[in-house]
């Protein structure tokens, strides 16, 4: 029996994250904090994270590090992260004198396709892709079991792809990015653009909201919406039309047979996903006319990022 065990973490812009995984992917013990806004903060509350699960959990032999960044081609640094603090970090030597064990780094979106391809949706899938919808837009493209990363280790960016240009201001320095229309940051963007030009003032949403918009968060608008509010509900098929928008660039330049959509927001996927898929099958090129990926929701939900990039940890120090 395997008693060697793993941590995978998973730092979103808003959370962080950390689980003991087993062999087979069962989560044993789960930390979870703030995601710190400055580097030195974030680093020691991985730190206190990591120390708190091997207190409890002897046995571990490696982390891994799920991040949402741009990570340089040998894994080794954090070359950029719109929602996180590095710039131009060597994440994994550094941690890894923290930790006191080896380390991994890996996307995020790369080590949530990695849990579902093992153990989750995308299960002998050949090409597919996750598109992953949290505060941002995590996406990863697996080709025959392999992650597909590109030349220099960013690919696939589609929550960058500029989609108005000229449109709302992303962390990333641009502007128009696809994730500030379609995503959990999106959803209170869109709130704030309905609120101020007069759309459904009599709406809870805009009523609880018309004097602080601001403070509208993704997960307000989600519940309200399923509370028959008029003006969350208009919010959420804002954002359902603009996915179906990205699902078919995902198509048109992937042509994947599987797309599955993970991350925070896939769990209320009931409410947009039926509408997007419609959308996909409307817009891709040649519609009608060619075979159209099966779309699907992450199994791992939540978890997904944590188990799979602790599996990545045991495939590469245990084997």
């Amino acid at each position: 029996m395997d008693n060697k065990l793993t941590v995978g973490i998973d730092i979103g812009g808003t959370n962080l994250r950390a689980a003991v995984v087993d062999a087979d992917g069962h989560v044993l013990d789960v930390e979870k904090l703030p995601t710190p806004s400055n580097a030195r903060a974030l680093e020691t509350a991985l730190e206190r994270a990591v120390r708190a699960l091997c207190d409890r959990n002897p046995g571990v032999v490696g982390v891994g590090l799920a991040a949402a960044a741009f990570i340089d081609e040998n894994q080794q640094f954090v070359r950029f992260a719109p929602h996180l603090p590095w710039r131009n970090s060597p994440i994994t030597s550094r941690l890894s004198s923290k930790f006191g064990l080896p380390v991994v780094l890996e996307h995020d979106a790369n080590s949530a396709a990695w849990g579902e391809y093992l153990s989750g949706a995308a299960q002998d899938a050949g090409t597919w892709v996750l598109f992953a919808l949290g505060t941002g837009i995590g996406a990863a493209l697996m080709i025959d079991g392999e992650i597909y990363r590109g030349a220099y280790g960013t690919a696939p960016e589609f929550g960058h792809l500029t989609v108005m240009p000229g449109g709302r201001a992303c962390p990333c320095g641009k502007r128009g990015c696809l994730e500030r229309y379609c995503s959990g940051s999106a959803l209170a963007l869109t709130a704030q653009d309905l609120i101020a030009t007069g759309q459904h003032p009599e709406s809870p949403l805009a009523r609880e909201y018309a004097a602080h918009p601001e403070e509208i968060s993704g997960r307000a608008v989600v519940r309200l919406a399923r509370q028959g509010d008029e003006l969350a509900q208009s919010v959420i098929a804002e954002v359902g039309r603009w996915l179906g928008h990205a699902l078919a660039l995902v198509q048109d330049v992937m042509d994947p047979e599987l797309i599955v959509i993970g991350g925070g927001l896939s769990s209320d996927a009931d409410l947009f996903l039926d509408s997007a898929v419609a959308s996909l099958h409307d817009n891709v090129v040649g519609a009608g006319h060619r075979p159209v990926a099966r779309v699907a929701t992450a199994q791992l939900g939540g978890d997904a990022g944590m188990i799979g990039v602790a599996l990545l940890a045991r495939k590469k120090f245990i084997g």
